[in-house]
């Protein structure tokens, strides 16, 4: 059964922010390594600990994104995934100062004192940004026979948005700025493009299931 499409200039839009959720998980788990570094070190408990409750975080977010694509999506609830995804990382820069030195004295063991550290900084915003992948999805999908495709294109473009996240986090931008001023930058480009999603594009997609 045939669902509504989306205009050409919102799927392009829902693909960008597809790649940009991508790029933006990435960015910012690589930099936690660097905010937890000061109090925890940087050991393989460490890293072992951000990508834990990273995957952890992600696994959550697409489970509920599925499940919350079922009703009523549209572009307009997907920016305010994205948003809530942005909002929700601005408290990283000030907890990762004197909070997390007390965390440090209560939670001497690396191990776990870094996997605390890395659920109170990072689960909220990475949960929210798992749910904009299969939301994506959800978009674009407009009948039986495309969705294999359009599932694969949109995980495609949003792993190739990890990887170049990965490679411009790593290789370059922490070569340049400041870790806040990074996280900054990471956070108001994707409300930039939460904002084009919600006032720019606010069709909706009503559910249409065979």
């Amino acid at each position: 059964m045939s669902r509504p499409l989306l205009t050409r200039a919102g799927m392009v839009l829902v693909y960008l922010i597809a790649f940009w959720s991508g790029f933006f998980v990435m960015g910012v788990e690589l930099l936690g390594g660097r905010l937890l570094a000061p109090n925890f070190g940087s050991s393989i408990y460490v890293w072992g600990a951000l990508i834990a409750v990273f995957m952890f975080a992600l696994s959550l977010g697409y489970l509920a994104g599925g499940r919350y694509s079922q009703h009523n999506p549209g572009l307009l609830k997907l920016g305010m995934l994205l948003m809530l995804a942005a909002l929700t990382a601005l408290p990283v820069i000030p907890l990762a100062g004197r909070p997390l030195e007390d965390l440090a004295i209560a939670i001497p063991d690396p191990r776990f004192g870094s996997l605390s550290a890395a659920m109170l900084l990072f689960f909220v915003p990475t949960f929210f940004s798992g749910m904009v992948s299969p939301y994506c999805v959800r978009l674009l999908i407009d009948s039986e026979h495309t969705s294999g495709r359009r599932a694969g294109q949109l995980y495609f473009v949003s792993t190739f948005g990890s990887a170049a996240g990965t490679i411009m986090t790593s290789f370059y931008l922490v070569l340049w700025f400041e870790v806040n001023t990074i996280i900054l930058a990471l956070i108001g480009i994707s409300t930039i493009l939460a904002v084009l999603a919600v006032i720019s594009l606010t069709r909706r997609i009503p559910v249409a299931l065979p």
